[in-house]
C-alpha cells in the first residue's frame, strides 16, 4: 500500500483559496485542507500523513489521514524522522516542494511529488467529486439519516 507524507503548510502556499485563507485565519486553512484531502483520498487505497508546523489550534478531525503537528520541530524534521523509520521507503509518496526535503527523500528511495503538481491533481478530482463520495465520506448512520430524514 502507498504511504503518502504530506507537507501540509507547503501544500496550503500552492492552493490559492487556502493561502488567502490562511492569512485570516490559519486554522481554518488547516480544515478545509483536511477536508479537501478527505475528499480526494476518499476512494484510494493510501496511508495519509498530513504534516502541519506548531501546534494544533484546535481540534482537526479526519476519517482518511494521520494528522501530525510538529509542535518544537519543523514539519521537515518530523517528514525526514517518518521517512528514517520507513521499513519500505519505497512505497512513500512525498508531497512537498522543499528541495531539501525532497532530496532527503529521493535519497532514502521514496517518490516526490510537488505541491504544485498535487495541487494541480486535487482541483481535477474535485470536479469529479458526487453523490457516492459523499455517501462514502459519512461514517457515521445516525448522521447519513439525519441528512436525509430517514428514521
Amino acid at each position: 500500500m502507498l504511504n503518502y507524507i504530506i507537507d501540509g503548510n507547503n501544500l496550503i502556499g500552492k492552493i490559492a483559496s487556502l493561502m488567502s485563507l490562511q492569512k485570516k485565519d490559519k486554522q481554518a486553512s488547516r480544515e478545509k485542507l483536511v477536508y479537501i484531502l478527505d475528499r480526494y483520498f476518499i476512494s484510494k487505497k493510501a496511508n495519509v500523513t498530513l504534516h502541519l508546523d506548531g501546534h494544533p489550534a484546535g481540534r482537526v478531525s479526519s476519517s482518511k489521514m494521520k494528522i501530525v503537528y510538529s509542535e518544537n520541530l519543523t514539519a521537515d524534521e518530523k517528514i525526514k524522522k517518518q521517512i528514517s523509520q520507513s521499513k519500505s521507503p519505497r512505497n512513500i509518496i512525498v508531497v512537498t516542494s522543499d528541495s531539501n526535503l525532497a532530496q532527503f527523500a529521493k535519497v532514502c528511495s521514496a517518490t516526490v511529488v510537488s505541491s504544485d503538481e498535487f495541487a494541480v491533481e486535487i482541483n481535477k478530482s474535485g470536479d469529479k467529486f458526487d453523490e457516492e463520495s459523499i455517501i462514502k465520506s459519512i461514517n457515521n448512520v445516525d448522521e447519513f439519516k439525519k441528512l436525509f430524514g430517514v428514521d
